[in-house]
């Protein structure tokens, strides 16, 4: 017999169907990590066969969690936050939560409001980007008694998941002065309340002053992390009296935006002008010339976040500082510097 429209299928419903008892059933559908396989199988058989939607509040107040994690990220703009944040929502929804996005384009006192209306939504944890963090914010997070995870870059105050972003663009440059570069320049990312921006451009000075070179202030540029970004920096640079013959640029849309640019001004690359980037998005390797870039496993980021929370949200300790490793990729947008 057909059940009405308004019928609202019942724990009881899903436990018959399955064979199992309603308690089995919660526990699948609460603590899926503690059900045998098979049992589990059954259940989200019976689950998807009745199209069974549990009470989220009842089944909040039955677990003391919500099974939502939340997320904030500084913009919802570049590809590399929404390559690990997909990888972080994939992992999640395999184990039953659900992941809650924001951003606060680098604004401290909107990322504050942001995570404090998700904490009040009463998520299990929550996922934050860098390490800068308005006093209050790191107040907030001292208090609240359940899992806070930082990403991208690590801060002993907190678990975090992140790169050595110095040792990145430390990498970088040491390429570019292998190949007998000199006056390098940087296109960088805006470095306010962006330590890996800030990073970046450290891990550039540290390469250099291993061969006694410096960085001066006419061959660095701040923009804004876009391909007319790039743009804008690659003109102010090669506007210097003495034009760097080789650029660290902060991100791949920056250093796209800069080969395109200097394609326009004539300069070929990388005959003229050597460019390197970091992230290796899909872009870096379209481009013609391909992109010489530091691959970071961005999605290796989101789904070790994902899986650090769970374990976190488990009860489980996690591991206080993890750096994920990176590497250079070497294309045809840098070459050997000619006399």
């Amino acid at each position: 017999m057909l059940k009405g429209m308004n019928h609202r299928i019942t724990l009881e419903e899903v436990a018959r169907l399955a064979g199992v008892s309603t308690a089995t059933v919660s526990r699948v559908l609460s603590k899926p990590d503690v059900v045998r396989s098979n049992t589990k199988e059954q259940v989200m058989a019976a689950v998807r066969q009745l199209d069974y939607q549990p009470d989220a509040a009842a089944r909040a107040l039955a677990s003391g969690r919500t099974h939502t994690v939340g997320c904030v990220i500084p913009t919802l703009d570049h590809a590399i936050f929404a390559r690990s944040t997909q990888a972080m929502q994939t992992t999640l929804a395999q184990a039953g939560y659900q992941l809650l996005v924001a951003s606060h384009e680098y604004d401290p006192a909107t990322e504050f409001e942001v995570v404090r209306a998700l904490q009040q939504r009463g998520v299990d944890s929550l996922v934050l980007v860098g390490t800068d963090h308005a006093p209050r914010l790191w107040k907030a997070l001292s208090v609240w008694r359940k899992p806070t995870l930082l990403t991208w870059s690590c801060d002993p105050r907190l678990p975090s998941l992140g790169f050595d972003n110095a040792g990145a663009a430390r990498m970088a440059t040491q390429h570019l002065l292998g190949l007998g570069h000199r006056r390098i320049g940087v296109i960088s990312g805006l470095t306010a309340h962006n330590d890996r921006a800030r990073s970046r451009i450290d891990g550039v000075r540290q390469a250099l002053t291993q061969l006694k070179l410096t960085l001066p202030p006419s061959l660095v540029t701040e923009q804004a992390f876009n391909l007319e970004g790039g743009r804008l920096g690659l003109r102010k640079l090669m506007s210097a009296r003495q034009p760097p013959t080789a650029i660290f640029c902060g991100n791949d849309l920056l250093a796209v935006g800069a080969l395109l640019e200097a394609q326009r001004m004539n300069l070929k690359v990388p005959e003229h002008l050597s460019i390197c980037g970091i992230d290796n998005l899909e872009i870096a390797e379209a481009i013609n010339p391909g992109l010489t870039t530091v691959s970071l496993p961005t999605q290796d980021l989101g789904r070790i976040a994902a899986q650090y929370m769970l374990s976190a949200i488990s009860g489980e300790v996690i591991a206080a500082q993890s750096l994920l490793p990176f590497e250079l990729v070497v294309r045809g947008s840098t070459a050997v510097l000619r006399s």
